[in-house]
């Protein structure tokens, strides 16, 4: 089987290089020169844990290519994965200019019968789209005779554990409207689930619709815990009991209830603002996904007034030390990540900022550019600091050597924007702490 997959973004090359692991001859598809000459040199333009080694073996065994030229490899498929980026505009909608490209790329040089399936997040009815477009382009070129089918393929990949989301899928979503379509896909996702053998057939629309009720969904229960945490605050409780309690009801599970600083990334933010657009265009309100919406956008300010409250406001001059800058462990993406929203505030306030993040470095100083002093390790980062403040929990903040932050720092404050201190410990060194939703 060969397939095709336009995008070479974290969807797009993490698809592509673990269907290729699986045996599958895949090439990959980027108008983006650059990025494709650097994929040929084994040069892997995301941080994702484990996807350079895929790709430089796939690469090396001739099953993973990389092309800017959809249509000189277009007849030689019998898939094509659409994969490409589906940013909100100024309104919330999710732009389709990208994925509408493609579709008119392949419709101009498709000869041969073809499954084009949507990768990407597409709002409800994108498929449809595609195939109509399809089908009036063939149609202008004589092509009257020419089958093809459609289908939708979400994603449903955490970042910074895509290379196992993938390779074990807890389930795979396929819409499709054919027979001949279901069997293509069956036969593509059959090695990837031979101990449970889970792939989830649906109609196109509701598979596309359940990309977005399961992100918007995730964003519920971090903005309810975020909600809950703010109160226990106020009344005196301790969300960590909090939501063991919860947690240990079957009916609630423990997963999506730690409270923090609010959610980011690339899904999120975007799947939230494009479902309640999608709501709008048929005359139907989301209050609840407003509220959840609105719940993070307050939750990303939190650790900054709660640095301005044990300052009492006089932040002016200070030095902060920031650790972690992407918007969850284990990436480098900054988008939407609340530590560009603190930083942003710190530096407003007239704040010196030096951060630290494994990752994330250089896409942070992409956004906030040479305003921010970015350091070497988290030492460097926290030394003459009034303040540390924790936006993100990677692994390597969990034990720091206390003693050392003692001496280095100007003022022993800690403001834990995840909850992975324990406020006692860090007070028998003498550090202030302020957790989220703790006593």
């Amino acid at each position: 089987m060969k397939i095709a997959v336009v995008g070479t973004g974290y969807v797009g090359l993490v698809s592509g290089a673990c269907f290729a692991e699986m045996g599958v001859d895949v090439t990959c598809v980027d108008i983006d020169q650059q990025k494709i000459d650097s994929l040929k040199k084994g040069i892997i333009p995301i941080y994702e844990p484990g996807l350079n080694r895929i790709v430089e073996r796939n690469s090396e065994a001739e099953r993973l290519h990389f092309t800017t030229d959809l249509p000189s490899v277009l007849n030689e498929m019998d898939i094509v994965f659409i994969a490409v980026g589906t940013p909100s505009d100024e309104k919330g909608n999710a732009d389709l200019s990208q994925v509408m490209k493609v579709a008119e790329t392949i419709a101009d040089h498709m000869t041969h019968p073809l499954l084009i399936v949507t990768k990407s997040t597409v709002p409800v009815g994108t498929s449809y789209r595609i195939r109509d477009l399809v089908r009036q382009r063939l149609d202008k070129r004589g092509l009257t005779e020419l089958s093809f089918d459609v289908a939708s393929n979400p994603e449903f990949l955490k970042e910074g554990a895509a290379i196992n989301d993938f390779m074990s899928p807890d389930r795979v979503v396929v819409g499709v409207e054919s027979e001949e379509a279901k069997e293509l896909m069956s036969k593509l996702y059959r090695p990837f689930m031979l101990n449970n053998f889970r792939v989830i057939f649906m109609d196109i629309l509701s598979s596309e619709m359940t990309k977005y009720a399961s992100n918007a969904m995730l964003a519920t229960r971090i903005s309810f815990m975020n909600d809950i945490a703010n109160l226990c605050e106020r009344v005196g409780a301790d969300v960590n009991m909090v939501r063991r309690g919860m947690g240990s009801d079957s009916r609630i599970g423990r997963s999506f209830l730690y409270p923090g600083c609010g959610y980011g990334g690339s899904c999120f933010p975007k799947d939230i603002r494009a479902l309640i657009s999608v709501a709008e265009g048929v005359g139907y309100e989301m209050k609840l996904l407003k509220a959840v919406e609105e719940v993070n956008n307050q939750q990303k300010n939190i650790l900054f007034e709660k640095l301005k409250n044990h300052f009492d406001g006089e932040l002016k001059g200070m030095t902060v030390s920031i650790w972690g800058l992407s918007f969850k462990p284990e990436t480098d993406d900054v988008r939407d990540a609340p530590s560009l929203t603190l930083i942003r505030s710190l530096l407003d306030a007239g704040v010196t900022v030096r951060a630290y993040d494994p990752a994330a470095i250089r896409e942070a100083q992409r956004v906030l550019g040479d305003a921010v002093y970015y350091a070497n390790d988290i030492y460097d980062a926290a030394l003459n600091a009034d303040a540390l403040i924790v936006p993100t929990e990677w692994k390597e903040f969990r034990l720091p050597n206390w003693e050392v932050l003692k001496k280095i720092m100007h003022r022993l404050v800690v403001i834990d924007g995840r909850n992975i201190y324990n406020g006692a410990e860090l007070a028998s060194f003498g550090f202030a702490y302020h957790g989220i939703g703790q006593k």
